[in-house]
């Protein structure tokens, strides 16, 4: 009998070592489903976060804004600034095999600048000619010196795909995106979930340690958190300011926070398409009438509980490169409706297109109120996130309350929403004064001369009104406490190098 009952415990013992380790499986809560999986085409900030682990870039940035090495390890400027020379990683490779060298980043710049569907021309308008000068080696010749490039590279310009895949694949290449990044694309259902799984081969593995991350697309800000707090999610971005303090008192969370680069506002259709064909689009003076009827200290208070900036510029009060000389305008309803009577109107309808989660209702509801009290009668139209931004792109709305989530260079939060060939300019305004003064600000490494530029051009901008900006959000995570390793960048993206679950 002792012997059968050692030989029982030995076999279980030997089942148990036997046992492989349990799979690290992150999840990750979104704010929104992103819109598609290719860096040429994409626009959405959690496009952005999913690309933090498929798809490395050249550069990176510190949480300091350092720009510092990722796939390039080293670069140099001709005396010119017009010659960027660049020495590349060895030993990368792409999700499918492909090696990374210098031909693969020539293929990769000249399709942001070639591909008909590419969102990021405007952010590569100044690149002449990319040469290969060696395996690992390739020089970017640039047609005016361009201060911002370096932080368009650590942006999606910067992020290298598979040229193999992307030649096969054209413009469908984000149904099944591949990179070289720590993670591989597994699988997307849309509104629902998209899965990658580690890459074996990632160049810095020792720094990844989830076999998998699933990203969670939800809405609702306190489903999030109760998803978190039950279990079902390990860390969410963008916790709600109302929700701060909860997550702050509870034992089994982690609360971390950055300030970010980016705003948020209300961009006007002004010339896309037959909907920019109103008086809304057309006349500056109902769009400074609307801007009139906003208190932003109210909204801050009201629905951030003062967590937020208010703000009426791309760039924060805090910001060098903000322009104190165009400060935020106070609220003024008596000076709105003399506007409104200049331009034939006591009363105007506007629609207005909002992202379907509780923050941006409420936000959306506040101004509705707002504005009401000028003569502006609001309608609100709620969306799914990408529907909504595809909506915008295609010229089929008239207002649209959306954000951006801010670039290192101040050229990524203005050139290429406000000069009349920019990638992302969805209200198709032009104003050849502002695209001077924008080129200008991009061809000069001195500070002064380029806030000149962005200056001036503020001051048009603040008149005609393409984009009223409302605030600026500190970007706020939240983490079940066995997450550690997590450090918040102001950029709001999600790095998981060397995060990894308590052992």
């Amino acid at each position: 009998m002792r012997q059968s009952l050692l030989a029982a415990l030995l076999l279980s013992a030997s089942a148990l070592v036997a046992l492989p380790a349990a799979a690290a499986d992150l999840r990750i809560g979104l704010q929104e489903d992103p819109d598609v999986l290719d860096p040429d085409q994409s626009r959405t900030f959690v496009g952005r976060i999913v690309y933090a682990s498929l798809c490395d870039k050249l550069v990176d940035i510190t949480p300091d804004l350092e720009i510092i090495p990722m796939l390039a390890t080293a670069w140099t400027w001709s005396e010119d600034g017009k010659v960027l020379t660049m020495d590349l990683r060895e030993g990368v490779k792409f999700h499918d095999g492909t090696a990374f060298d210098a031909e693969a980043v020539k293929a990769n710049i000249e399709r942001s600048k070639g591909l008909p569907e590419s969102r990021r021309k405007s952010e590569v308008k100044s690149i002449e000619s990319v040469e290969v000068t060696g395996p690992m080696q390739v020089k970017i010749t640039l047609a005016q010196p361009d201060a911002t490039l370096l932080a368009q590279l650590a942006d999606r310009a910067g992020m290298m795909v598979s040229p193999t895949a992307a030649s096969a694949a054209g413009a469908d290449f984000g149904s099944n995106p591949v990179c070289s990044g720590p993670f591989a694309f597994k699988e997307r259902v849309q509104q629902d979930r998209i899965v990658l799984t580690r890459f074996a081969d990632y160049w810095n593995a020792d720094a990844i340690h989830f076999d998998s991350v699933t990203f969670l697309p939800i809405p609702d800000t306190t489903v999030r958190l109760a998803n978190l707090r039950s279990g079902d999610l390990d860390m969410l971005e963008r916790l709600a300011a109302t929700d701060a303090a909860s997550v702050k008192e509870d034992a089994g969370l982690v609360y971390a926070d950055a300030v970010s680069l980016g705003y948020q506002g209300i961009t006007i259709n002004v010339d896309n398409g037959e909907r920019g064909n109103n008086p809304f689009g057309n006349d500056p003076r109902l769009r400074q009438a609307f801007e009139l009827t906003i208190d932003r200290e109210a909204i801050n208070q009201v629905v951030f509980e003062g967590v937020f900036a208010p703000g009426n510029q791309p760039f924060p009060p805090t910001s060098p490169w903000y322009d104190k000389e165009t400060p935020i305008p106070a609220r003024d309803v008596a000076k709105a409706k003399e506007l409104m009577k200049e331009a034939g109107h006591e009363t105007f309808e506007v629609e207005v297109q909002v992202a379907n989660n509780p923050v941006q209702t409420q936000l959306m509801q506040v101004v509705q109120s707002m504005a009401a009290e000028a003569g502006f009668v609001v309608k609100l139209k709620s969306m799914e996130f990408a529907s909504l931004l595809a909506d915008q792109t295609a010229g089929n709305y008239q207002a649209s309350q959306v954000g951006w989530s801010g670039r290192t260079d101040p050229d990524g939060n203005i050139h290429q929403f406000m000069t009349c060939k920019g990638g992302i300019n969805d209200s198709k305004y032009c104003n050849p004064e502002v695209d001077a003064l924008l080129d200008k600000a991009r061809t000069s490494n001195d500070t002064a001369t380029r806030k000149a530029s962005y200056d001036a051009a503020r001051k048009i901008l603040a008149k005609d009104l393409p984009i009223i900006y409302l605030y600026h959000q500190t970007w706020i995570w939240a983490l079940d406490d066995k997450v550690e390793g997590f450090v918040p960048y102001p950029d709001g993206m999600i790095r998981l190098q060397n995060v990894k679950f308590k052992s």
